[in-house]
């Protein structure tokens, strides 16, 4: 077995070695004995499993409510001042 396909299986069947079918899960053994370009890609699809695993992180209550009402204050502080007999639409 060498890397690409190593990577190929985490792919397919997760990080979790013990869960390999045993034609698949002894040649990765002896891969990541040798390899740490193997052991690296395992450490990372760990990782990785690991954030997908966390609880999502949430905004606090008001916030999109505030983002747009400093969008419409910076909106109104910028507009340009009208002259004497302009119009809104001219």
């Amino acid at each position: 077995m060498d890397v690409t396909e190593f990577e190929e299986l985490i792919d397919r069947l997760g990080e979790d070695l013990s869960l390999w079918p045993d034609d698949r899960r002894v040649p990765a053994e002896e891969l990541l004995a040798r390899s740490s370009d193997a052991q690296a890609l395992l450490d990372e699809a760990r990782v990785l499993r690991q954030a997908l695993a966390a609880p999502p992180v949430r905004a606090p209550a008001g916030l999109a409510d505030r983002i747009v009402a400093a969008a419409a204050q910076t909106k109104s502080d910028t507009a340009e001042p009208r002259t004497e007999g302009e119009t809104a639409g001219s």
